[in-house]
């Protein structure tokens, strides 16, 4: 993998990929396949292993960013572990969760609700004092899990005040946003400031081949020196070989065409792209198996000639498309 970075002007050290647990914690998730990868066996002690495992294969291939929240079962506590196992001391990886959703599933995958959104101050309060516990001095990005402008979070005074606070106490402070508004979710994001500061460090968007309406807005807050976290690069399996054999829709030839050309997996070609974005810090492997991890990684080494960047223009979907089948998308 390529050198460490900054993740812009937050000060906070991470690899150019990075790994997301939202898959590794919990037995139940929206990425295409999810549940051959984790087998018969989804009992906590062999979810804890599988997590493990995919850790100590990031760990060796140099990712030093990994993502979790409250939200993705026992992920902060499946890292925790692993960090305190290896011995791996604060401040030679970066860790980043979120607050404002409960995990409500209790380990089904057939719960009819898999978690609780509640951007309310009573809920960040407490949810920052469960990750602290957990993740300890480890923790050093804390965001918003999918802000919205219809939640009112950005213009909530007491969560705001709160955020400042935890900002001044030492943690960047962050966002993440889904959805076809996102980008409006980030524009307003960069005028939030408290006595003069600006509040957030950094913002996670989804990016990917088939939905890039972001672009603008990420590449402003990058600008300004935020740090821009890239997550569904592979729009949860979908631009995968799983997810090309399953669609078999002519939009996904080029994809295909392209990474077969280039001598390349599908997904390593999805994240390169990704990584090619001038504004991207980190991109997040979304790997619940070593051998994901292995393919994904490739990503770093691929590089994209400007002919295969014309061909994969015919990916994109348009934004409201793209999140109503993504909102389609089945557990498991």
């Amino acid at each position: 993998m390529t050198a460490q970075r900054t993740l812009g002007s937050t000060g906070l050290g991470v690899s150019p990929i990075g790994l997301g647990l939202a898959a590794l914690g919990r037995p139940g998730y929206i990425t295409v396949g999810h549940a051959d990868d984790l087998g018969s066996d989804r009992g906590r002690d062999a979810m804890e292993y599988r997590a493990h495992a995919v850790l100590d294969a990031a760990y060796a291939r140099g990712i030093r960013y990994f993502d979790v929240a409250r939200s993705y079962g026992r992920a902060e506590e499946f890292l925790a572990s692993w960090l305190a196992r290896r011995a791996i001391p604060p401040g030679s990886v970066t860790v980043g969760s979120k607050w404002g959703y409960t995990y409500t599933a209790d380990w089904r995958v057939d719960a009819p609700t898999h978690e609780v959104k509640s951007h309310t101050l009573p809920v960040f309060t407490r949810q920052l004092g469960e990750s602290r516990a957990i993740l300890g001095a480890h923790l050093a990005l804390y965001q918003i899990h999918s802000a919205t402008l219809e939640s009112g979070v950005l213009d909530d005074t007491s969560i705001i005040d709160a955020l400042a606070e935890a900002r001044r106490g030492g943690l960047r402070i962050g966002l993440t946003v889904s959805g076809p508004s996102q980008a409006d979710t980030i524009w307003r994001a960069l005028d939030v400031r408290r006595d003069g500061a600006r509040v957030f460090d950094a913002v996670q968007a989804t990016w990917n081949l088939l939905e890039r309406s972001v672009e603008p807005a990420v590449s402003a807050a990058h600008a300004e020196g935020f740090g821009i976290i890239v997550k569904e690069a592979l729009a949860n399996g979908r631009l995968t070989t799983r997810g090309t054999n399953a669609v078999r829709d002519a939009w996904m030839d080029p994809l295909a065409r392209e990474a077969e050309r280039l001598g390349v997996s599908v997904d390593a070609l999805a994240l390169a792209s990704a990584l090619a974005q001038p504004w991207a810090d980190v991109v997040l492997s979304g790997a619940a198996t070593t051998w994901q991890l292995e393919s994904n990684v490739g990503a770093s080494g691929v590089v994209i000639p400007n002919e295969t960047s014309v061909a994969l223009q015919a990916l994109t979907m348009r934004s409201e498309e793209y999140w109503r089948v993504r909102s389609a998308l089945p557990w498991n």
